[in-house]
């Protein structure tokens, strides 16, 4: 089902409830895992990489949008530590795509005042995509717009034990004690630690599962499953989601 036909079954105008969002009720923080770029593809009968070529145009279409609507953080999936499984030409073709993003970054965002910031196993990728990495994080530390996480070679699982192996070798030199590990400190020791967690997770392609992605982060985020292939989503899918966001009740666990 599209996402505008599922908001349409709760709401009679979604348009007139769009209308009314505001930075009041926008997410913070949107996650989104990009799913279906390569069965996009294969029901044109066309190869995978030009799926994943047109799911990097609505990436950039998203980011710039979100900036414009003044949402502060967007967090993509753009390549896990699973996603090396894949076929050599299809890694190749992900990771050239996530290089060039990142060498042209100026010119792909239009001046969009986007801080971009990358996350995961950084000293796992080539010298060459961690020298562009520091470039463009310092290049665009100082802009004030969207902040922008891309999370490569990335999975929940490894920056969770990681954030466990760094706070047991602080113990070891007595720089924190045991007695003071709590949720506040251990989110200290994650990659994203300067970044609020998610308010809203969007993951297209119809799958129901968050696969390895931001574990610890998504405890009481929103979620929203979408019934679109990447390179279908659009800034109407995007609203419909968000407008979805604004009348879900958050308790946090109360009542």
């Amino acid at each position: 089902m599209e996402a505008a036909g599922f908001i349409g079954r709760f709401f009679k105008k979604p348009a007139a409830i769009t209308a009314k969002l505001d930075n009041s009720n926008l997410p913070v923080h949107v996650a989104i895992i990009p799913d279906g770029n390569g069965r996009w593809a294969q029901k044109r009968g066309m190869p995978r990489n030009v799926g994943h070529r047109e799911g990097s145009r609505v990436i950039k279409e998203i980011t710039r949008y979100c900036a414009q609507l003044g949402i502060k953080y967007l967090t993509i999936y753009a390549f896990s530590t699973e996603n090396w499984k894949r076929s050599e030409d299809e890694v190749q073709t992900l990771m050239g795509m996530l290089l060039d993003f990142l060498k042209n970054a100026e010119k792909e965002l239009q001046g969009s005042d986007v801080r971009i910031k990358v996350i995961g196993a950084i000293e796992g990728l080539s010298q060459e995509f961690q020298r562009e990495i520091k470039r463009v994080e310092a290049l665009t530390l100082k802009n004030q717009g969207l902040n922008l996480q891309i999370a490569l070679n990335y999975g929940g699982r490894d920056e969770i034990i990681n954030a466990v192996r760094d706070i047991a070798y602080d113990i070891r030199k007595g720089s924190i004690n045991p007695e003071g590990i709590d949720s506040s400190l251990f989110s200290k020791y994650l990659y994203t630690k300067d970044i609020p967690d998610p308010d809203l997770l969007i993951r297209t392609g119809a799958e129901k599962r968050i696969s390895n992605f931001l574990l610890w982060q998504l405890a009481y985020t929103e979620m929203l499953f979408i019934d679109v292939l990447w390179p279908d989503f659009n800034k109407d899918h995007f609203i419909d989601a968000i407008t979805r966001f604004a009348f879900r009740k958050r308790r946090f666990g109360g009542i």
